[in-house]
């Protein structure tokens, strides 16, 4: 399974109904759960990013889930694929 990484922001709209947004979180988890992509971890945060989301899965999976959920215009996310320090070791023992 793959791990991402999502930094997102909540748009004008998102802001606006921000009371809501633990809520809409949890319906995320729900929906990301129906196509098989576990959220490890969530953190709302202050700074340059409002939220900061991981989640693991099949690519296509997880990538469809964050991509519904920034439909809904909440949010915009930035997403990255996230590796384990195992996981660095195989990548870099192939290095030549």
């Amino acid at each position: 399974m793959t791990m991402f990484v999502s930094l997102l922001n909540l748009t004008d709209q998102g802001i606006r109904n921000v009371k809501e947004s633990p809520h809409r979180f949890e319906a995320f988890k729900d929906m990301a759960a129906k196509q098989g992509v576990t959220v490890k971890a969530v953190y709302y945060t202050v700074g340059q990013f409002d939220m900061i989301v991981i989640v693991e899965g099949n690519d296509q999976a997880a990538i469809a889930s964050l991509l519904a959920t920034n439909a809904l215009g909440n949010i915009r996310s930035q997403t990255m694929l996230a590796y384990t320090v195992d996981e660095m070791k195989n990548i870099t023992a192939m290095m030549p």
